[in-house]
């Protein structure tokens, strides 16, 4: 992992062959339609948007009851735009009922492993029942349409459960991170007007029990609209509480067939609020509809991932963060198996991954560059202590890749000819703006094209598309099925953050680039950006440099004032093993080489951890804030509030 790589140099490392090709998702889907190859694909996507969803809605199967009368609707903006407008359509009974009956009845629907390696599993037909029995008892309860229902569990069999049975019943589901603190539930569930709760009593990580209940039960106290907890139990923990719980085996024990019907739900219908951190202490309570996240989830794991009847698709995540929704709803639309893991994914030792990946068959396997960069220091050794004959593509999705890790993963334990996709979008996209899929050449840390059906475009600051090279804004140009319904009771700050930039585009807030061959690369969010020396810069640039060296493990970039340049570099960096003295000198050195001298940070420090996200996602505004002696502002997303402390006091001592 030592060889110095950057975006510029980096050659094709994965082509797919003929015969893989024919068989994927994405080359039945061009059947369909009648189109040769991908540039005539994509073409279709973005000149007839409305063709183009009919069509993938026709490829998914998706069913409405009754028809829609009009695909899209703009009436009030593109920015309000409306789909499927008039359809009905309860997703839940397109996720499970359809499959639940006939020869698919016995497909297994969701394959749960937990820390202790137990291992369950469950059909389309047995999580149908479980579905309509959680569903009834959500009923009830005095549960009804149009009602938020708050889901803190970790991954288990019982949160595909809650969520599937509180949107077939249209309520509203809001799920928040299991190993969320008491203000970060609080907030959310009293944002929303919660009015019941799934939690559970404690679940295992690395061999010790975090106790979630009582976390839960500490924020209750502050959310007045909740009148229902329903209770799981995952350790089987004593629980001492004054609130009046319900059993999740209690609820569930109902055989009334008329209250487990699925309640008629509208296309347009809220089915989900995701919460996703602001650069201010508010977070954005994301809105999205039955036609809207689950379809856009679906679309992106057929055409990306090739995800398919029967294919296990395994991704490293919780229900708080989008990617477990997207995971469940777009693997059982497609008739998938939603294969989870609930536990650290390196524990009790390094390989416990490529383990997980053995037993279970695992054939798409979503995984976070920063575990990579983690799993890479152990050794080269350990995923080929296990069979993983059964992976066909990996996926990743959350942060910028940096060459060297990427390569390892690619290298090393797919034995270069397991493709990465690359998927790179956000919780208010459903998903992606950029994706990998089987029929494009790959280059390491690329993203080959945008998502079929996003008019994805790089512009520059007066709006205007930047030549290929160069960094600009990533925006889309035109509605998609996936779109953000607007933030839950907050249009104005909606419009504000994403719409106020360019008439009519979506700002996303990624630096993009696109190399002379066509690859996409996203460079980090736009408000990290550095513009040193007239010259703008993404932080994963400088970044991807500095971990190239032997000694760094992982970086953080900023940008502060500085009054004679205007704006300096700072680095922080995580070390494998004890610096040498002048090891600042060469990571200058490596920047200064492949840069230019004006790029190379002016300050390097080194430190412990880096202020990440619980899906491993380094906070730079948090690193710029500590530095600064700022307010970071909305830290309920952060793992590690200890490492922000860090910053300060090594900031401190050296200034």
């Amino acid at each position: 992992m030592n060889e110095q790589l950057t975006f510029e140099n980096l050659p094709v490392a994965w082509k797919p062959t003929d015969e893989m090709i024919e068989k994927t998702q994405l080359m039945r889907f061009m059947r369909q339609i009648s189109v040769k190859d991908w540039d005539e694909l994509y073409s279709f996507s973005v000149s007839d948007v409305e063709k183009f969803t009919e069509e993938v809605l026709r490829f998914l199967g998706i069913k409405f009851n009754p028809a829609y009368e009009k695909i899209l609707d703009v009436s009030d903006g593109i920015e309000w735009a409306k789909w499927c407008v008039g359809g009905g359509l309860n997703i839940v009974q397109m996720c499970v009922d359809r499959w639940a009956e006939g020869e698919t009845s016995s497909n297994l629907a969701v394959i749960w492993e937990g820390e202790e390696e137990t291992i369950k599993q469950v059909t389309y037909a047995e999580l149908k029942r479980m579905v309509e029995s959680c569903a009834a008892g959500l009923r009830k309860n005095g549960i009804k349409k149009g009602d938020a229902v708050g889901i803190h569990l970790p991954m288990m069999i019982e949160t595909v459960v809650a969520l599937l049975a509180v949107n077939r019943i249209g309520a509203i589901a809001v799920p928040v991170f299991s190993g969320y603190g008491v203000e970060a539930i609080a907030s959310r569930l009293s944002a929303v007007g919660a009015k019941a709760l799934f939690t559970c009593d404690a679940f295992p990580r690395r061999g010790k029990y975090f106790e979630a209940f009582k976390i839960a039960e500490q924020s209750l106290q502050r959310c007045p609209t909740v009148e229902k907890v329903f209770l799981v139990r995952r350790a089987g923990v004593k629980l001492k509480s004054s609130l009046e719980l319900i059993e999740y085996e209690e609820l569930v024990k109902t055989d009334d067939a008329i209250l487990s019907a699925p309640e008629p739900t509208n296309a347009e219908d809220p089915l989900i609020i995701l919460y996703t951190s602001g650069t201010t202490g508010r977070p954005k309570g994301i809105v999205h509809t039955h036609c809207g996240f689950p379809i856009k989830a679906a679309q992106d794991m057929a055409f990306g991932t090739d995800v398919g009847i029967g294919t296990r698709i395994c991704w490293i995540t919780d229900i708080g963060w989008m990617m477990g929704p997207w995971l469940i709803y777009g693997a059982l639309i497609l008739g998938g198996t939603v294969t989870i893991y609930d536990g650290a994914p390196d524990f009790p030792a390094a390989d416990r991954i490529w383990s997980f990946v053995s037993r279970n068959k695992v054939e798409i396997l979503g995984i976070s560059p920063t575990l990579v960069r983690s799993l890479a220091t152990k050794g080269d050794d350990l995923p080929k202590k296990h069979d993983l004959s059964s992976l066909r593509a990996f996926a990743s999705t959350g942060e910028p890749w940096n060459p060297a890790p990427w390569l390892w993963l690619f290298e090393k334990v797919g034995n270069s000819r397991i493709p990465i996709i690359n998927y790179s979008g956000g919780t208010e996209i459903s998903g992606g703006i950029l994706m990998g899929n089987f029929l494009l050449p790959i280059k390491p840390c690329s993203f080959p094209a945008p998502c079929p059906g996003i008019d994805a475009a790089i512009l520059n600051e007066d709006g205007e598309p930047v030549e290929r090279g160069r960094v600009g804004e990533l925006c889309i140009r035109k509605p998609w099925i996936g779109m953000a319904r607007g933030f839950w009771r907050e249009p104005e700050r909606y419009i504000q953050t994403y719409w106020s930039r360019f008439e009519k585009i979506w700002v996303h807030g990624d630096w993009a680039m696109q190399d002379t061959d066509g690859h996409w690369y996203i460079l980090g969010r736009s408000d990290d950006t550095l513009k040193v020396a007239g010259k703008r810069v993404g932080p994963a640039e400088i970044e991807s440099l500095l971990v190239s060296h032997p000694a760094v493990m992982e970086s953080a970039v900023i940008g502060v004032p500085d009054e004679i340049k205007g704006t300096k570099m700072v680095a922080f960096c995580v070390l494998k093993e004890k610096g040498t003295e002048n090891l600042r000198d060469e990571l200058r050195e490596i920047v200064a080489k492949e840069m230019g001298k004006p790029l190379a940070p002016s300050e390097i420090y080194f430190v412990s951890i880096l202020p990440k996200t619980r899906n491993a996602k380094i906070m730079r505004r948090v690193v710029r804030a500590a530095y600064m002696g700022e307010d970071p502002g909305d830290l309920s997303a952060l793992e590690n509030p200890q490492a922000v402390e860090e910053i300060r006091k090594i900031v401190k001592n050296n200034n």
